[in-house]
C-alpha cells in the first residue's frame, strides 16, 4: 500500500472494516498525512499519532473548535452558525461558561443515582429477546440502552424514543444507503428536534420535574442561564451523542467479545475484570473516527508545516492502536492495564461530558448479557455503517440459548 492511494475521505473505506492497516501504514510512513479532498474542500491534515492527537485535542488556543466547527466538511455560515450553539463546537472561555453550566446535570453524585435504573432497563430489554435465542443485536439490544437511558434523562417520554432514534440516524447517517437520507435531510432533522426541545423546554418551565431538562434550565452560573437557543443545541448534542456512540460501543464490544472466545471465557470466569474489559472495548471499538480542529495560526507538527486556517482531524481509531503507548495494541485484551485510551477525546476542555454515564451502561449491559446469555454467536453477516464519521454496525444477527 501507498500512502499516495489512501482516501480518508471516502466512506466507503471504513464500510466494511475499520482500516486499521491504512491507519498503521500512515503512522509508520507519514503520521500527520495531507489529505486531499476529491470533493473541491481545501484538503486537511491528519493526525494519526497518539501524541499528536493528544496534543491538539489539549491545546485550544492553537486548535479551535469553534472556527471551523468540529466536522470535516466547510459549512456554509448560516449552518455554521447553528452548530456553534453546541459545546461540541466552542472554545473557552464561552466553552467554559457552557460547560460549567450544563455539567450540573451530569454530576458523578447524579451518573451514582441512575445505576438502578439503568440495571433495570437493561434487565427489561434482555427480557425482551431472551426468550427467543435470537434477534438483531444492534437494533434491538444496543441501540435500547442508551436510547432509553438519554431520554429519561432529558425527559422524552416514552413514546416519542422511536421519533429521537430516527432523527439521530437521519443526522449522522446520510453517507449510508439504508437510510437513504441526504445532508439537507439531515439539516431538517436536526431543525425538528429544535423544535421538539423548544417545546419539552416550555413544559418543563411551567411544571419542572426530576429529569436533567429541569436541571439545566435551572442552572445558573454567575447570574446567567442557558438561552433558548444554547438549550436546543444542547438537546440535540445529548440525544445525538448520548444514543450513538455508545449505541455502537455496545454493538462494537459484544463483536469483540465474540471474535475473541478465549476472552469472553476468560471475563466469564473473573467478572472483576469487568471494568478493564469496558475500557478495552473503548480502545478496540472508538465509536468515533474523528473529530476536526482549525489552526489559529502557523506551526509545525511532526514536521510538517501547518498554515493558519488549515484545517486538522484527529483521528482516534489509530491513535488507540499506537504501538509506542500501548503493547500488544493489536490484541483484545479484557485485562488490558493501563489503559489511557482516547475514545472519550485526548483530555482537554472537551473530554466526553458523559463518560462516566457510558461506562455504566456500558458495564450493566454486558454483566447482564453474560450472566443471561452466555452463548450468544453470529447468526448472520454484520451490516457496518458507510460513514467516515462514526465507527458504526447497524445489525448484528445473532443467536443464544433461549432463557426458559
Amino acid at each position: 500500500m501507498t500512502t499516495a492511494s489512501i482516501d480518508l475521505v471516502s466512506p466507503d473505506l471504513f464500510a466494511e472494516r475499520m482500516p486499521h492497516d491504512v491507519f498503521a501504514t500512515l503512522r509508520r510512513e507519514q503520521p500527520v498525512y495531507w489529505q486531499d479532498e476529491p470533493d473541491g474542500g481545501p484538503g486537511y491534515w491528519a493526525l494519526m499519532r497518539y501524541a499528536d492527537v493528544v496534543t491538539a485535542s489539549a491545546d485550544n488556543q492553537l486548535f479551535s473548535s469553534y472556527r471551523g466547527g468540529t466536522f470535516m466538511a466547510d459549512m456554509e455560515p448560516d449552518g455554521l452558525a447553528m452548530i456553534r450553539l453546541m459545546m461540541l463546537n466552542m472554545d473557552p472561555p464561552q466553552h467554559t461558561r457552557y460547560r460549567r453550566l450544563v455539567s450540573t446535570g451530569f454530576t458523578p453524585k447524579i451518573v451514582r443515582q441512575l445505576e438502578p435504573h439503568v440495571r433495570e432497563r437493561t434487565a427489561k430489554i434482555v427480557d425482551a429477546v431472551a426468550k427467543r435465542g435470537e434477534c438483531d443485536f444492534v437494533t434491538e439490544v444496543a441501540a435500547q440502552l442508551p436510547l432509553g437511558v438519554i431520554c429519561d434523562l432529558i425527559g422524552v417520554p416514552e413514546d416519542a424514543h422511536q421519533q429521537i432514534f430516527e432523527w439521530s440516524n437521519r443526522l449522522i447517517g446520510f453517507d449510508d444507503p439504508e437510510y437513504h437520507t441526504t445532508m439537507e435531510e439531515g439539516q431538517a432533522a436536526a431543525a425538528q428536534m429544535f423544535m421538539y426541545a423548544h417545546s419539552l423546554a416550555a413544559e418543563r418551565k411551567l411544571q419542572p420535574k426530576a429529569d436533567v431538562i429541569s436541571i439545566l434550565l435551572g442552572a445558573e452560573i454567575e447570574g446567567e442561564k442557558l438561552s433558548d437557543p444554547e438549550f436546543d443545541a444542547f438537546f440535540m448534542l445529548l440525544a445525538v451523542a448520548g444514543n450513538e456512540t455508545t449505541r455502537n460501543l455496545i454493538s462494537g464490544g459484544m463483536l469483540a467479545l465474540i471474535e475473541h472466545p478465549e476472552q469472553r471465557a476468560r471475563l466469564m470466569a473473573d467478572p472483576g475484570l469487568m471494568p478493564t474489559a469496558v475500557e478495552e472495548m473503548l480502545r478496540w471499538v472508538s465509536p468515533l473516527i474523528y473529530f476536526r480542529r482549525t489552526l489559529q495560526r502557523d506551526a509545525a507538527i511532526g514536521g510538517q508545516q501547518m498554515r493558519e486556517g488549515d484545517k486538522v482531524l484527529m483521528y482516534y481509531p489509530s491513535a488507540n492502536r499506537d504501538a509506542s503507548v500501548f503493547e500488544r495494541a493489536d490484541e483484545f485484551d479484557v485485562g488490558r492495564a493501563p489503559n489511557a485510551h482516547l475514545a472519550f477525546g485526548g483530555g482537554g476542555p472537551h473530554f466526553c461530558l458523559g463518560a462516566s454515564l457510558a461506562r455504566l451502561e456500558i458495564r450493566c449491559m454486558f454483566e447482564e448479557l453474560l450472566r443471561r446469555l452466555p452463548d450468544i454467536e453470529l447468526a448472520g453477516p454484520v451490516q457496518r455503517l458507510r460513514s467516515n464519521f462514526i465507527n458504526g454496525v447497524k445489525h448484528i444477527p445473532v443467536r443464544f440459548t433461549p432463557e426458559a
